[in-house]
């Protein structure tokens, strides 16, 4: 059977009687789930009795029709019957089919059309959507409502909240889709052969489709759909209420289709969410779980909210609930901010603050607590009212105050705020006592200054440093400006006098200065003096030198000159010689034949200045020193001697070249010569057999012999001839039987070292170059003989001992050494303890440093090796010789050294932005911010003294140097250093900045003088640095780009022969005119416009009331049109194409 609606025009089905006015429900547009499996029949009548169109639906046996009513509850109708449903316009309601059906229309012979709903086709999808459905969607303002007419309408069977039942029940397994409504025109209207329902199904049609596009959130996709009875709100309180509902239910004939599906058994899910912005506004969700109940928290008082809830499944949706609202209750306001201090006095406070949130009830009163500035934590009110701000008055002057606010309304009072403290105002302080010099240097004065005293501790004081140099016209200038006590003045000029006063000031105003004080800068280090000069002839221990005063002294006066000497060329410490104000000295006690090196520097007030170069000296040597007695070599022979002599302990600043050996016979007072020659020892011949002969000797150089020495006399006894017997000690009547020999290094120290029959013996292990004593006794039955006389005994020298004890100097422990200077990467340091000499002066030492050349050095105990490799490790063996005819010492213990590796070299140092004031320099080619502080960079600028000032130390690449002069050339050097040390300086680099273009220029006025001509005026602008300033002004016609009318010196220019209908913009720019370089044109001024008068007769009138319109370009802004008339205009567009296709459709389709 094929289900069918109809309706037509009800002029002829009046009711005998008329009815009651209709109630106010409404139809849904989702209400229309009509089971249409039978005929179902509307009329429409809306003539006659009847004050609006009534159309009555009819319902067949065995079917239901749905409706909902005002109150939201769904009523079934069943059939058979007839239910009369009122249109408020009049006009034909959209009719929705079930799902799985299509409508047609069937217009009968009497005028009644008949609506056929029909199955349809499987494979036929309309819009390409899947077969299953959605609910039509609510009505809108352009589908109107229609409502049941009470007389007409049977009874209600019952209520339920699942969809309408019956034979054609759409099951909750379909997804809701919905379809446009079917709209047909009168009869009247096919009968006059105009295309009006055509018009007007494409009118409704495009009104539907602008209003589909709020529809969106219908089109809810739900797996397995089902209802939530109403939400219930209870418990409302200020911050929170409870939200319950129940479980949804489904209709009994799906539950019984449903009963072995899984998806049925699991629990549901319940969100609960919450909007404050209305029914339809965004929601937030505030609970997701299984409970029928939910507890909101955090909400905000007397504020109107809507909630709903949701079910959910697995991945599934259902449809939210309907949204049930309500409003929180009223609770006492928020926390206040803390009050601030508006302005205050000495003796007064005005306080103000703001109103919190109220929740729901009006504030009536403020309440202001204060701790009365006793600072203990407790609080008394000192205001109530309704009033936000307050004035404290009868205070203390600079005194602490802490004040707190809590809001009073109808609900309670607010919880206090926050504690805040404030001051009051002071008087204005007294003058302060006179700045004091902390510390002071070359360029900068350290000055600290006391708090006045009456000025309280709570009073907030600052304080201005004034200034002023010796001998500058501009008076005092401010230098500090804050709250500290002291500050560094930097900049200065070295030995000059600056005047300070310092003042205080607060809130109540400034105090007067205090009084002035001077204080000078330290002067400079002075420079060095010049290169000594030898005054005179030298002699052999003095010689007299003089110097001139440095040429710069530092800015103070020179008190002192320091001479230093040293002796040898290199390699040999400095010693102070002379100290005084004098130019010249005379240095004595020197070495005949020496090399010394003098050297002087000064010493003033700034400190000590570098020394001098320094000058080579050497003294004439002399005759050598006396020589010790010749020593006998073994035992005298009966006519011969062997003798044996040392050096003189002095050359006389000469190699001794010769030695001279005289003698003297026993009985002869004459010495004759035996012996010339430059050996150390000789043999001396033809001799008397017992006899004693002295002998003395004297050693030459080039300067000549020396002179004898009284005792350098030696005597010696031949021995007796060959068969004479050694003399024995008398026996005094007993045979000597034993001999004691004591032997000792002084003479009241000695002890038995030999006891026996013996008549000599040799001593061993004993010291070179050492005097010792010794003495013998004889016994025999009798006793002891007494001892001998004491006999003194001198060993001879030998090579000087090892050294013992070696040590590296550090840098701090080297003094001021000439050139080359000392490096820890090429060089070492070295210093040792002398060793014993043995008898003989230690001359040299020998420094062997493994495969290198070994190094001789003079008599010192320190010395620094260069010429080394960096970073490399050395093995060191240090032995001494000494350099005289006994030979060198054994070597020292080895150890190990290791040089520093080289310090790194400058990098280049170049420019790459410069303007007229900046400079960026970049060196290296690391990036802009380094990364590592391993190497580290410092660059220094030259000031106008040829100083050099560090600007920047740090391991960036780039510095930009600021607040410079235009057109000025400044110098540049830099350095790189890491933990090796300081690397060398870079060559100076100087870098020019340029000239400043000329500031731009404001907007020209363009004032019109006739029809053809007007005249342009601008600003001038005074010259720069004595370069003139020269204007260019451009002008532009229409659309075209601008070109020059006119440069010159002129601040005026008159344009003539304007072009009617025109507009002509003009801009202006200045320019520099340089003496030796080009010009620099400045940036142009903004463009002013000048439009011209229309030859239009319409705009005349209005041209001459209002004159020339003159403006700039963006007064001219041209109007858009806004998002609704865009939208306006493009409803139209769209309705005249409608119109016309349903007009080719009425008469080619149709007809």
């Amino acid at each position: 059977m094929q289900p069918s609606l109809k309706w037509r025009d009800f002029d002829s089905l009046r009711p005998p009687l008329p009815l009651p006015p209709p109630p106010s429900s409404t139809l849904a547009a989702d209400a229309a789930c009509v089971g249409l499996y039978g005929h179902m029949r509307l009329c429409v009548a809306g003539k006659g009795l009847f004050p609006l169109p009534v159309i009555l639906v009819q319902v067949n046996p065995g079917e239901a029709f749905t409706i909902r009513r005002e109150d939201g509850q769904f009523q079934c109708i069943t059939g058979p019957a007839q239910v009369p449903m009122m249109s408020p316009n009049g006009s034909v309601p959209p009719i929705y089919v079930p799902p799985g059906y299509i409508s047609q229309v069937i217009i009968e012979e009497n005028g009644v059309r008949r609506v056929l709903v029909l199955p349809q086709q499987p494979e036929f999808h309309p819009g390409g959507h899947s077969p299953l459905h959605h609910p039509p969607p609510p009505p809108h303002a352009h589908l109107p409502a229609f409502i049941p007419h009470p007389a007409m309408m049977p009874p209600p069977h019952h209520l339920y909240t699942g969809m309408a039942g019956g034979v054609g029940d759409m099951s909750s397994q379909y997804i809701s889709q919905y379809h446009p409504a079917h709209i047909y025109p009168e009869q009247g209207e096919l009968e006059s052969g105009v295309p009006g329902y055509t018009v007007i199904l494409v009118v409704f049609f495009l009104l539907y489709l602008f209003s589909a596009l709020d529809l969106d959130g219908l089109f809810t996709h739900s797996g397995h759909e089902s209802s939530l009875t109403l939400l219930v709100v209870s418990d409302i309180e200020a911050r929170g209420a409870t939200v319950s509902w129940s479980a949804p239910t489904k209709p009994e004939s799906e539950n019984d289709s449903k009963e072995d599906d899984p998806s049925f058994s699991e629990p549901l899910c319940y969100e609960v969410s919450i909007s404050i912005s209305g029914k339809d506004g965004k929601y937030q969700s505030m609970y997701c779980g299984e409970e029928l109940s939910a507890t909101l928290e955090q909400l905000r008082p007397a504020t109107d909210y809507h909630v709903r809830v949701q079910a959910m499944c697995n991945c599934l949706q259902g449809n939210p609930s309907e949204a049930v609202s309500f409003t929180t209750l009223s609770c006492e306001p928020d926390p206040p901010n803390p009050p601030k201090k508006i302005s205050g006095t000495k003796n007064s406070l005005l306080l103000q603050w703001k109103a919190p949130c109220d929740n729901g009830s009006k504030i009536q009163n403020y309440i202001l607590q204060w701790d009365e500035g006793k600072g203990t934590g407790v609080y008394e009110q000192c205001f109530y009212g309704p009033q936000k701000q307050h004035k404290v008055t009868k205070l203390s002057p600079a005194s602490q105050y802490s004040f707190r606010l809590a809001a009073k309304n109808d609900m309670g009072t607010s919880e206090f705020s926050e504690v805040v403290d404030l001051f009051t105002s002071c008087s204005v302080p007294l003058p302060p006592f006179p700045p004091e010099l902390e510390m002071a240097g070359v360029t900068w004065l350290c000055l600290k200054w006391q708090r006045p005293a009456s000025s309280p501790k709570e009073d907030d004081i600052c304080y201005i440093l004034e200034m002023e140099e010796e001998g500058s016209a501009y008076g005092f200038q401010k230098h500090y400006d804050g709250e500290e006590l002291s500050f560094t003045v930097r900049n200065l000029h070295r030995s000059t006098k600056y005047r300070f006063r310092v003042a205080a000031y607060n809130s109540e105003g400034k105090s007067n200065p205090s009084q002035v004080v001077e204080f000078i800068t330290k002067p400079d280090i002075p420079g060095c003096p010049f290169k000594p000069v030898i005054r005179g002839r030298v002699l052999p221990n003095s010689f007299k030198m003089a110097w001139e005063p440095p040429k710069d002294d530092g800015g103070s006066e020179i008190t002192k000159y320091v001479v230093e000497l040293s002796e040898g060329t290199s390699g040999s410490p400095w010693g102070q010689v002379y100290s005084g104000p004098a130019l010249e000295h005379v240095c004595e006690g020197l070495k005949p034949g020496c090399s010394y090196q003098t050297r002087v520097y000064c010493m003033s007030e700034g400190g000590q200045s570098p020394v001098s170069h320094s000058t080579s000296v050497q003294t004439p040597a002399v005759p050598p020193g006396q020589c010790q007695p010749p020593r006998l070599v073994g035992k005298p022979k009966a006519r011969e001697v062997q003798l044996r002599w040392g050096v003189p302990q002095a050359d006389g600043g000469s190699p001794v070249s010769c030695y001279s050996i005289e003698m003297s016979g026993p009985q002869s007072e004459e010495s004759k010569e035996v012996y010339q020659g430059p050996e150390l020892d000789c043999s001396v011949g033809g001799l008397m057999p017992g006899k004693t002969y002295s002998f003395r000797l004297k050693a030459a150089n080039k300067a000549g012999f020396c002179s004898f020495h009284v005792k350098s006399l030696a005597l010696f006894r031949s021995l007796p001839p060959p068969h004479a017997s050694p003399p024995a000690p008398p026996c005094n009547g007993a045979p000597v039987t034993e001999f004691r020999l004591e032997w000792g290094a002084a003479e009241g120290s000695m002890q038995i070292c030999y006891s026996g029959p013996g008549l000599s013996h040799e001593m061993k292990g004993l010291l070179p170059a050492t005097n010792y004593f010794c003495r013998v006794q004889a016994v025999n039955v009798a006793g002891v003989g007494p001892f001998s006389e004491a006999v003194f005994c001198l060993t001879p020298c030998t090579v000087p001992a090892a050294v013992s004890n070696i040590y590296v100097l550090k840098e701090s422990e080297l003094e001021s050494r000439p050139q080359p200077v000392y490096s820890p990467s090429t060089c070492l340091g070295i210093c040792w303890d002398p060793p014993c000499d043995h008898g003989s002066e230690i001359t040299s030492y020998l420094i062997d440093i493994g495969e290198r050349q070994p190094i001789v050095v003079g008599p010192v105990t320190k010395h620094v090796i260069q010429n080394l490799q960096p970073d490399t490790s050395y093995r060191l063996v240090i032995r001494i010789q000494a350099l005289n005819t006994l030979g060198a010492g054994p070597f020292s213990h080895t150890f190990k050294l290791k040089t520093k590796p080289l310090p790194p070299q400058p990098p280049r140092l170049e420019c790459t932005a410069f303007s007229h004031q900046t400079l960026r320099l970049k060196w290296g080619d690391g990036p802009a911010k380094a990364t590592s502080d391993a190497l580290q960079y410092q660059l220094h600028m030259g000031d106008k003294n040829g100083r050099f000032i560090s600007l920047y130390k740090g391991p960036c690449h780039t510095h930009k140097v600021q607040r410079l002069n235009e057109s000025t050339s400044y110098t540049f050097r830099i350095q790189a250093f890491n933990e090796a040390g300081e690397g060398p300086f870079s060559n100076v680099y100087t870098f020019t900045t340029p000239r400043s273009p000329p500031a731009p220029l404001k907007a020209p006025k363009v004032e019109r003088l006739d029809d053809n001509s007007c005249e342009v005026t601008w600003e001038a602008l005074p010259p720069m640095k004595g370069d003139p300033v020269i204007y260019s002004l451009q002008c532009m016609i229409g659309n075209s780009d601008f070109k020059q009318a006119y440069k010159g010196s002129a601040t005026t220019f008159h344009v003539q022969n304007l072009q009617p209908n025109s507009d002509y913009r003009f801009r202006v720019c200045a320019i520099r005119q340089c003496q030796d370089a080009p010009e620099l044109s400045g940036p142009y001024s903004p463009t002013v416009t000048l439009s011209s008068q229309r030859n239009d007769p319409a705009l005349a009138g209005s041209a001459v009331g209002s004159g020339s319109r003159i403006g700039t370009e963006s007064t001219r802004a041209r109007q858009s049109l806004s998002d609704e008339q865009c939208a306006f205009l493009l409803l139209m567009v769209f309705a005249v194409i409608a119109i016309l296709i349903a007009f080719v459709i009425q008469y080619f389709v149709i007809k």
